[in-house]
């Protein structure tokens, strides 16, 4: 198929910042303090009187992050899409550890230490195991309710309890906004999970990290119980990209084995943090929001409206339109042209740097690529495409830098065998 080319529209340049009004989300509440005996728990001890550390606000902004290396601030782009109205960009770490698992650092810090990196949403997800053991007890899931709860600033900035249901044969899977915890001993495999799941619909959760742990999910085995609950796919995961996740040990592609068993989430990226940085360390993955306001309730309805992309670079926008359907949404067509419109910046110091939008369709083992088109950073990239839903009901857009190779390639001469830098979100073909 031969290539169109990007060209750059000027819809609006003003930046968002995500003020928004009171958040009207229940606090998670204060009950009990225990923390149990592990030495590894010794630092939480001071958990009451260091609850005001977490809730003081960095001075770095969301506009700014660090590069690599150094102390000089990042410029980011806007938060305005050049396509869409009505919502702003946040920049979100939905995954992450500390003591209270198998993480280095004190929970007491990590949000301070979010939002100081200049993030505007960030979550701890400490391991949910077997009887605590490495992981979360009751108490400090308490105690990290009252950490997120004391960090939370309505407008400014997002502070979320979850927890990651962790299986080291089916795999992990992160909750979030749900009143109490599910480790193995409630949940002993993903099918029970998503009946747990179930029974709290307000509760949202993710694929982490899809096919390091070799069952897989059960292979994603669909549950249409929890279908609109599963938000998240996680395609960056610290600095992997997870597209060719054992390929060369001869599995399918977790995005193909996902999609193709009808699960609909949103793809993200996440640092999973265990060290004492959070929110510092550039290359690791992140996600972008589109939001109304920067509160829990809009957050977590955008999570469920898949209106995210997953990158692994700081202060990336990318929104995208197909046939003027916002990403994670239906288009609703059975065969015929989608004309979609990518709008990607990363700020000055990307200015003019070539990059790629890649179209992914089902395959059986890897995306199938039916378009490639060459774009540059600051540009809208306009492209049309053929799609027929005999041809499998999803699509994806890539975006990677074709000057930089794939840790992880797939088949020889794929595509996507170049550097990702981002994903939308899918889009679903249909009624």
């Amino acid at each position: 198929m031969t290539p169109h080319h990007a060209h750059s529209c000027d819809h609006g340049h003003d930046r968002d910042h995500g003020h928004g009004h009171a958040d009207p989300a229940t606090p998670y509440g204060h009950v009990d303090h225990h923390h149990g005996g592990v030495a590894r728990r010794a630092l939480l001890s001071s958990a009451g009187g260091l609850l005001m550390l977490a809730a003081m606000p960095g001075s770095a902004r969301a506009a700014h992050a660090t590069r690599a290396g150094s102390a000089v601030p990042l410029v980011a782009a806007s938060r305005t899409s050049k396509l869409t109205q009505g919502t702003t960009l946040v920049h979100a770490d939905m995954h992450n550890h500390t003591v209270m698992s198998d993480g280095d650092g004190s929970a007491q810090a990590a949000f301070g230490s979010m939002r100081e990196a200049g993030l505007d949403v960030a979550a701890l997800t400490d391991h949910a195991t077997l009887f605590a053991i490495d992981g979360l007890s009751s108490g400090e899931w308490n105690t990290q309710g009252q950490l997120a709860d004391a960090a939370n600033d309505p407008g400014q900035f997002t502070a979320v309890r979850g927890f990651e249901w962790s299986s080291p044969l089916e795999g992990h899977i992160n909750v979030w906004n749900t009143g109490d915890f599910a480790d193995l001993l409630r949940a002993a495999g993903p099918g029970n999970l998503y009946n747990w799941l179930a029974a709290r619909p307000a509760g949202l959760a993710s694929f982490n990290h899809p096919g390091r742990e070799p069952g897989r999910f059960n292979e994603f085995a669909f549950k249409p119980s929890v279908l609109q609950q599963m938000v998240g796919l996680e395609m960056f995961n610290r600095t992997d990209d997870y597209l060719f996740e054992g390929w060369s040990s001869g599995k399918a592609s977790p995005l193909c084995v996902c999609l193709n068993s009808g699960w609909r989430p949103g793809l993200t990226g996440v640092t999973d943090e265990h060290g004492t940085t959070w929110g510092f360390h550039e290359g690791k993955g992140r996600s972008g929001l589109w939001v109304t306001e920067n509160t829990r309730a809009a957050v977590f309805e955008a999570m469920r409206a898949r209106r995210s992309f997953a990158t692994r670079v700081s202060g990336l926008r990318v929104d995208a339109t197909a046939n003027g359907v916002r990403m994670g949404s239906v288009i609703p067509l059975a065969s015929g042209d989608v004309r979609f419109l990518v709008d990607i910046d990363r700020g000055p110091d990307w200015d003019g740097k070539p990059l790629r939008v890649q179209v992914l369709r089902p395959g059986t083992r890897v995306p199938t690529v039916v378009d490639v088109v060459d774009t540059v950073n600051g540009a809208v990239a306009d492209l049309t495409v053929p799609l027929n839903a005999a041809d499998g009901t999803w699509v994806v857009l890539r975006i990677s830098d074709p000057a930089v190779a794939n840790g992880t390639p797939g088949p020889a001469g794929h595509a996507c065998n170049d550097f990702g830098v981002a994903y939308t979100s899918p889009w679903w073909l249909g009624s």
